[in-house]
């Protein structure tokens, strides 16, 4: 569970104002153009920015001032974040371990989140070595493997094809499912909200300017459908 109790952030000029509350095991896709706030809403819940005012509630627990590190969530950037003198492998087994000293069941998790990426053939490599659409799942698999209940996802999978991608978004659903994960997920692609989404959360200089069913917003129902390219309002 996520909530936003009347939050405040202030950065340059653009003062931003986030209160909602996303239930357990749902999944939101934040929407909205370039510089709206979409990727700050998702730094002040994992805990890299810190509101000027307001709470942030995780799992019922009061997280306003906790360390990211401390909170049950786990973030993927766009940059991914992958550390470059480590395997693919040991880029994924650190969700488990700092250390990479894994028992026989964390091994047969690392496995198995690898077969699930489709990353077996890499496994040895550096990041150096592989396709921005490998390193890109690198960091998801390392997501999903660290068990947190709260999912954040800033554009996954923006460097992937679009085989690929649709492969991602059913993986992500499904790993979703089965583990009852929060997840809020920002993308720019209306499909991608309609294919995992259950809510669709426009942002719009740092408020909301929409928050509701995806097909409203696909079918040019809303207001806000304008500010995503659609004119059928």
């Amino acid at each position: 569970m996520i909530k936003l109790d009347q939050l405040v952030y202030c950065y340059e000029n653009l003062t931003m104002q986030f209160d909602f509350q996303v239930n357990r095991a749902e999944r939101g896709a934040i929407l909205g153009p370039s510089g709206a706030g979409k990727s700050t809403l998702l730094d002040l819940i994992a805990g890299f920015q810190y509101p000027k005012q307001g709470e942030i509630w995780l799992n019922s627990q009061n997280h306003t001032a906790t360390p990211p590190a401390k909170r049950p969530v786990s973030i993927l950037f766009q940059e991914n974040n992958l550390f470059s003198h480590l395997t693919v492998w040991q880029n994924i087994a650190l969700g488990i371990s700092p250390n990479l000293r894994l028992e026989i069941a964390q091994h047969r998790a690392v496995k198995q989140i690898i077969e699930q990426v489709s990353l077996n053939n890499c496994i040895t490599r550096l990041p150096a070595q592989i396709s921005g659409g490998q390193r890109q799942r690198t960091a998801l698999a390392r997501c999903l493997i660290r068990q947190k209940p709260i999912l954040l996802l800033d554009e996954p999978f923006s460097a992937l094809d679009p085989a690929l991608h649709n492969e991602m978004l059913t993986l992500l659903k499904q790993v979703c499912d089965e583990r009852q994960l929060t997840l809020l997920m920002v993308s720019h692609n209306l499909e991608d909200a309609s294919q995992i989404a259950t809510r669709s959360i426009v942002i719009a200089d740092g408020k909301i300017a929409y928050d509701g069913q995806p097909d409203c917003l696909i079918n040019g129902l809303t207001p806000a459908s304008k500010l995503l390219g659609i004119s059928h309002f």
